[in-house]
């Protein structure tokens, strides 16, 4: 790797030349499946022929003329969102940290409003939001926020999927204004709460006057089988933040407010010189129009429980595995032990896949995947697995 690029990925030795639907060519020639999708990014997988067009088209007329005029495809792309997702009002950023500063944002100017000096957010032990100050700070995760301290203050943690939590940070920190919470943890491990957690969270932010809201960077966008993951618990947030499939590998982040917080940021209060652009405002309005045309989080929503069953099949009751779980084409398959080699390995296979959490096989194949491309998946990445557990298995000594 070229040594005037700074140090921050570990990256694999392979290079990508180009791409088509689900799958990756390198610059040997050597084909991939790619069941991470840019980290659910790539939603409709690569170059897929309208964002090309609509790349292409937009390129050709205008690019970029900034915030401090009307740009008509923002106002579009506005519409749309906020007609899907219940939602009042949308600023535009260029990623999902991004997305998430101004929620941050939103929730303090809020309390600053209603008098709270000290305002603070309640987080989730496991959660990422972010490598901003800010949304470092508010993620929970301690390899990532070391040595960056200190750390932003105002953000009050608890463990995920825990209510009994809420109530007692509630009794405790009467300063709170706000919950920042995914979901379904993705880096965390595609950590699935209990089905009524998100609309207990709901109740308690009603009871306590927080603002909901919800980070829908991985979740959002029809990966999980609906177009926003809490459109599945028939609840509403206050906010909420998109980025990762909002662009198909295009950058752009949202962030959505309604009622109160939708009037919270204005003229001087936050700003974005990129944010919301013609060209990827176009993209995006693209990217959701296909979307909705193809019925995609119908898709993902068949594939993730077709692909939940096989590999259960495949490798339920193994020992070695902990857990097998998912939503939609968010799948985790949980280990025992720490298995980041299986990353290399898979990829030696002509696979795709990631290892988050130390012990949890990340799979977020595009939501356009077909049962072949589905059927090699599992045949692929589960031989890899049973390999992998027998490896260790041999190698542990003997207990006296």
């Amino acid at each position: 790797m070229s040594e005037r690029l700074m140090a921050t990925y570990n990256r694999l030795p392979v290079t990508f030349a180009r791409g088509e639907g689900v799958w990756l060519w390198d610059t040997e020639g050597k084909r991939y499946l790619d069941a991470l999708s840019g980290i659910a990014v790539c939603g409709l997988g690569h170059a897929h022929p309208a964002v090309r067009e609509a790349l292409c088209d937009q390129a050709n007329s205008l690019v970029h003329t900034s915030n401090l005029y009307r740009i008509a495809a923002q106002e579009a792309l506005a519409e749309t969102l906020t007609a899907l997702s219940g939602m009042d009002s949308v600023f535009f950023c260029n990623s999902g940290a991004e997305a998430n500063e101004a929620a941050i944002k939103i929730a303090r100017l809020h309390a600053h409003h209603q008098g709270v000096a000290q305002p603070a957010v309640l987080v989730m032990e496991g959660g990422f939001h972010g490598r901003t100050l800010a949304t470092l700070s508010a993620t929970g995760n301690r390899k990532v926020q070391a040595g960056f301290e200190p750390l932003v203050q105002g953000f009050v943690r608890i463990p995920y999927n825990d209510l009994d939590a809420v109530e007692t940070a509630a009794a405790n920190r009467p300063n709170i204004t706000a919950v920042l919470v995914e979901p379904i943890q993705g880096e965390g491990g595609i950590n699935i709460p209990d089905d009524d957690y998100l609309n207990r969270l709901r109740e308690h932010c009603d009871r306590h006057g927080w603002l909901l809201m919800l980070d829908e960077i991985q979740t959002g966008m029809g990966r999980t089988g609906h177009l926003f993951s809490y459109q599945s618990k028939g609840i509403q947030p206050d906010v909420v933040t998109l980025a990762m499939g909002l662009g198909n590998g295009f950058p752009i982040g949202a962030c959505l407010a309604r009622g109160p917080a939708a009037g919270v940021l204005v003229p001087g209060t936050h700003g974005s010189t990129f944010g919301g652009s013609p060209l990827a405002s176009r993209v995006a309005q693209t990217v959701i129009e296909i979307l909705q045309r193809d019925r995609l989080a119908d898709q993902a929503s068949r594939m993730g429980e077709y692909l939940l069953a096989r590999f259960s099949q495949e490798l339920g009751g193994i020992e070695g595995i902990v857990e097998i779980r998912g939503r939609g084409l968010m799948i985790a398959i949980e280990l025992n032990r720490p298995c980041a080699e299986l990353v290399a390995q898979a990829l030696e296979a002509g696979l795709l896949i990631n290892v988050t959490a130390e012990r949890v096989v990340r799979l977020l194949p595009p939501l356009i995947l077909e049962q072949t491309e589905a059927d090699l998946l599992l045949n692929e990445l589960s031989g890899l697995i049973r390999h992998f557990l027998d490896s260790a298995a041999d190698s542990t000594p003997p207990r006296n």
